[in-house]
């Protein structure tokens, strides 16, 4: 599937969608995930030479202009030689490898989904709503009972002050999400992360 000079996609892509499996292969890779980040924030065909200096940059933990020639050779490679043409082939970008440019396809959109990743030591959302609204409602509960001093707030207080915290809990988790979807902010989500090279195991050529 390739891309016109504008970076639009082939329209037999329009019917298509990706399989879950195939967004986790994707995302399974922090270089990939770092791809698609720039590749969302440029909105436009990207030189991989370009591509492979802002990932060695967030990889580094530097400016750009920081980056040196071998580390920059070092993600040229690996962009090149597995992450492009994987995603390639699992029709998340369209790399022409001739002209040396990645685009984007319309199936960007499906990773949005996939994004809500929980932290190693971090509560699930839907555990944390479930262990939230069962703390309300043994409050409500008492209060209706007419346990002291839990009695002494009225119902209509009692209803103010629940959908004052659900509205407010509801809004830090929006704003939280909206914060890990890719493209959406300056650097990757996990771009504090240590280095890949330092985290994740290596081939031979220095890919992952």
């Amino acid at each position: 599937m390739k891309s016109t000079e504008t970076g639009a996609v082939s329209s037999g892509a329009e019917h298509s969608s990706l399989s879950t499996d195939t967004v986790f292969k994707t995302l399974g890779s922090r270089r990939r995930r770092y791809a698609l980040h720039y590749l969302r924030q440029a909105e436009k065909p990207i030189s991989i030479r370009d591509l492979s200096e802002q990932l060695a940059a967030w990889e580094q933990g530097k400016e750009r202009g920081a980056v040196t020639p071998k580390e920059r050779k070092r993600l040229y490679t690996a962009l090149h030689q597995t992450h492009l043409p994987k995603m390639d082939s699992l029709e998340v970008v369209d790399y022409d490898r001739d002209r040396g440019m990645v685009t984007l396809t319309e199936h960007i959109g499906q990773f949005d989904v996939y994004l809500d990743v929980v932290a190693k030591d971090d509560l699930p959302w839907s555990q944390f709503y479930l262990a939230l609204g069962g703390v309300l409602t043994a409050l409500v509960a008492v209060a209706i009972l007419g346990v002291t001093p839990f009695d002494a707030v009225g119902g209509f207080g009692y209803a103010i002050a629940v959908a004052g915290l659900f509205t407010a809990v509801a809004t830090y988790h929006t704003v939280r999400d909206r914060r890990m979807l890719i493209g959406t902010t300056e650097l990757p989500p996990d771009v504090t992360a240590p280095p890949l090279e330092a985290s994740e195991p290596r081939n031979g050529d220095g890919t992952s």
